[in-house]
């Protein structure tokens, strides 16, 4: 297994590796839902899925999507 999926619990886990079907993320505050997303981006790039420019993911403020940019950086170092 890659690495980077051992940093994830089981449910985080299976949602980055979720495919085929459009997939909802609900769960309380704190509770690792902006990790498990930044993670599904990177393992998409890492797959070969999807490039790096064609990925787009929208938050609510700019703080968030700073977070957002440099957590999938540091985890797939790509930008």
């Amino acid at each position: 297994m890659n690495s980077y999926l051992d940093e994830l619990n089981e449910d985080q886990r299976k949602a980055v590796l979720h495919t085929g079907t459009p997939l909802l993320i609900m769960a309380g505050a704190g509770s690792g839902k902006t990790k498990t997303l930044t993670y599904k981006a990177a393992h998409l790039i890492h797959t070969q899925v999807i490039r790096p420019d064609e990925l787009l993911m929208v938050t609510f403020t700019n703080k968030a999507a700073g977070q957002m940019r440099e957590r999938v950086a540091k985890v797939r170092r790509i930008w």
